[in-house]
């Protein structure tokens, strides 16, 4: 059914558009009183055998929500009612900023991927930290940061300093994001030189700001080189880090089916044609750390199998996005019964057997 609905309807109608409906949508869900708590009992997952203890949390999937559609907290109860593990927000900057000009988001339906160039428009960590400080016993929510835009290289490390001084009080775990391709120079601080001295001051900035210790972690593109790739490993490790999300979108265009006029729209590309990549950053990440490391697997996850493809390569937690937008509201639910069935049907009794 929804496949005929977005062939039918919600093709012909702008992306961005198509997608502050949903967020809409959502926040009256949250608005009816009673309304998420029912849609978690139908659509949470159930089964105990996916439960993941990670980052000093218990996951109840390992299949989560990646930053990049619930940019300003207004929904992530709604979401995680329709049946992710845990809702990362944002990315989020210092300062409130529009973004890029539109069009910005752009579906690949060939490819089943997406292009956007959205260049982190939200309003700001203040207003997030605003709506987090409102938060119930529930989802599990991660707070992705980012480099506010007019803001320059020299002084990044400020600009994520105070964005995780106001949200580490309310975030389950925090991520820097050095690896999106919309905002001029930002993957610039994924060179280790840059990156050191910005998680360190964004770890120190997270203890300051918390009675706890939040969990940080790095996300980073699967355009950087394999030697870089571990570099960013060793640099995680030697600063004890939490964890790597791996990958963000790419500025690739290898292989598409799309018509050529799409496949030149500048931004990040993020759907199927991601899934090589992410995985082999996944086991290289995971071979360079050794375990020690919670590994987030993002890029290309459109179904049970390919979790479980994340899982057996080492990934900790799972992220999708693109697979949602193609596969509709119940997209989680069903990957989560799937990969239920896909476990019990395995020599494995839980995930965390099949990652070792």
């Amino acid at each position: 059914m929804y496949r005929l609905l977005f062939s039918l309807v919600i093709t012909r109608i702008p992306a961005e558009t198509v997608h502050h409906l949903i967020l809409r949508a959502l926040r009256g869900v949250q608005a009816v009183p009673g309304a998420a708590p029912l849609l978690r009992r139908l659509l949470a997952p159930r089964d105990p055998a996916l439960a993941v203890h990670a980052l000093g949390l218990d996951f109840p999937s390992p299949l989560g929500l990646a930053a990049g559609f619930d940019k300003d907290a207004v929904a992530y109860e709604a979401l995680g009612a329709f049946g992710f593990g845990h809702v990362e927000i944002g990315t989020v900057t210092g300062r409130p900023q529009p973004g890029n000009p539109r069009p910005r988001l752009f579906r690949l339906a060939p490819d089943r991927a997406i292009i956007n160039r959205m260049g982190f428009n939200n309003e700001g960590s203040e207003a997030a930290a605003r709506r987090l400080r409102e938060r119930r016993a529930g989802t599990i929510v991660g707070v992705n940061i980012g480099k506010t835009k007019a803001v320059p290289e020299a002084s990044a490390a400020a600009d994520y300093v105070a964005s995780a001084e106001r949200l580490a009080p309310h975030a389950d775990y925090l991520v820097v994001n050095v690896s999106s391709p919309n905002t001029p120079g930002l993957r610039d601080l994924q060179a280790v030189e840059h990156l050191r001295p910005l998680l360190a001051a964004v770890r120190e900035a997270a203890d300051r700001a918390s009675a706890r210790r939040v969990p940080l972690l790095v996300k980073i593109a699967p355009d950087l080189a394999d030697d870089d790739v571990d570099a960013v490993a060793d640099l995680a490790l030697d600063l004890g880090l939490d964890g790597i999300i791996a990958t963000n979108t790419t500025i690739s265009r290898d292989a598409l089916l799309s018509p050529p006029a799409l496949m030149k729209e500048t931004g990040g590309l993020s759907g199927a044609p991601l899934k090589e990549r992410s995985l082999d950053v996944l086991r290289r990440l995971r071979a360079r750390t050794g375990g020690r490391l919670a590994l987030v697997s993002v890029g290309g996850v459109e179904t049970a199998d390919d979790v479980w493809e994340r899982v057996r390569a080492g990934a900790t937690l799972v992220q999708g996005y693109t697979g949602m937008i193609y596969g509709g509201p119940l997209w989680a639910h069903r990957v989560n019964r799937a990969l239920s069935r896909r476990l019990r049907a395995s020599a494995f009794r839980t995930l965390d057997e099949a990652r070792r």
